[in-house]
């Protein structure tokens, strides 16, 4: 993992091996945008019963939304005639009402935060969420795993809250969970003390900077390590790792940009994979290509033999060229964190064998992927539709920006004389 720090913006990139996987931006102006996982006391603003759904005023430019599903209430409130009812929104919410809730998607484009009233609060290993009966474990862990750490959460769980066990748990002492809980009690404690002396709207709890954050959620033992060219950020990175993961302190280095020729994403040719992300067509190992198009509804995404004529037969080579372009369209939808609705249309095989196999590589190299995903099987158009969880901006949408002329059309129409 390299961290780079920029006056402007501070820029994480996670390699396996020397291929560019991920990449996290963040700047100062940021702050309004980049809101998942904050804590705020809102005001609701106003409630719509066709939409199920409540707007929220909680200090930024764009009223958050929060929808029935997401709100918090006590089923036993909730009677009609004498028997309890399905809550409706306009029985559970009224404009004006100060509401605790926490971002659970960005705002993007024109549509605001998404919110939900089930707070929790993410440590290294668990989950804390407060006043809650939650309590569950990751199912990526296996059995034996999940009733170790089950033995222990029964002895450091505190009172009246849940937790939830995180797959980076596995492997990890009482002691490190124990740190982790403690820490997270504590936090929630100093949120739930602002509550009653702050204006509303107010933002009580914001997530850690963006080197922290994907340390946090990414850091594990098998990193081989995590290089930052700032010594402020190296300092806090270190002391956040040394008090969640001592053992891995020593895997968190200082790049000395004055003593190194070449800065530090130039020296892991960072820059260089990052150009080509930005890129509408990616070139296969074999001369074939991809060419992913981003529209407004949906990302298009079209394989192409290209360069690649084969050596045997037709439907040899569509194979080949199938299997090496799901591995890359995994990785650049991660790369580029591409998410809504995907459509990807592979090259038409006529073996059914050859799809199902194109399928069953696409699906293991999505696996790797933390974000969500659904995908379907590939039709008998060559066909695969997707969803991928859509948490932010990508990263075209991070370094680029609308073209004036155009509009984004990608089109300036012709002025043609009579």
């Amino acid at each position: 993992m390299c961290v780079h720090v920029r006056p402007n913006a501070t820029q994480v990139a996670v390699l396996e091996g020397r291929s560019l996987i991920e990449h996290y931006l963040s700047r100062p102006q940021d702050d309004e945008s980049l809101i998942d996982g904050n804590i705020y006391l809102g005001r609701v603003q106003n409630v719509l019963p066709g939409m199920e759904a409540a707007f929220v005023d909680i200090g930024t430019p764009k009223n958050a939304v929060l929808y029935r599903g997401d709100v918090r209430y006590d089923p036993e409130d909730i009677l009609e005639g004498g028997k309890r009812a399905e809550a409706r929104i306009e029985q559970l919410l009224r404009p004006g009402q100060h509401i605790l809730c926490q971002v659970t998607k960005n705002p993007i484009g024109t549509k605001g935060a998404r919110l939900t009233q089930e707070v929790s609060l993410p440590g290294r290993f668990v989950v804390l969420v407060p006043n809650s009966e939650t309590y569950g474990i990751s199912r990526r862990l296996d059995d034996d795993e999940r009733k170790r750490l089950r033995r222990i959460l029964d002895e450091v769980r505190p009172s009246g809250h849940g937790l939830i066990v995180r797959t980076a748990a596995e492997g990890s002492s009482a002691a490190e969970l124990s740190r982790d809980v403690e820490r997270l009690v504590a936090e929630w404690q100093a949120i739930e003390s602002q509550i009653k002396g702050v204006a509303v709207p107010s933002l009580l709890y914001r997530e850690p900077d963006t080197a922290v954050r994907v340390i946090r959620e990414e850091f594990n033992r098998h990193y081989r390590g995590v290089v930052i060219d700032d010594p402020d950020l190296y300092e806090e990175v270190r002391d956040y790792v040394a008090s969640i993961s001592p053992e891995l302190t020593d895997r968190v280095e200082l790049y000395d940009a004055e003593a190194e020729p070449l800065p530090l994403f130039e020296r892991h040719h960072i820059h260089e994979q990052l150009h080509k992300a930005l890129d509408r067509k990616v070139w296969l190992p074999s001369g074939g290509s991809i060419i992913i198009e981003r529209t407004e509804a949906l990302t298009v995404i079209d394989v192409n033999t290209g360069k690649n004529v084969g050596t045997s037969n037709l439907e040899e080579t569509v194979y080949r060229n199938n299997l090496e372009a799901a591995e890359e369209i995994a990785r650049q939808l991660r790369l580029r964190d591409i998410g809504g609705i995907i459509v990807i249309d592979f090259i038409d095989m006529e073996v059914r064998a050859n799809r199902g196999e194109v399928a069953r590589v696409f699906r293991e190299a999505l696996a790797r992927d933390k974000t969500r995903t659904q995908v379907s099987d590939i039709s008998d158009l060559g066909l695969v539709e997707m969803t991928r969880k859509r948490v932010s901006e990508g990263l075209v949408e991070s370094f680029t920006q609308q073209c004036p002329t155009c509009n984004g059309r990608g089109i300036v129409l012709a002025s043609r004389r009579a």
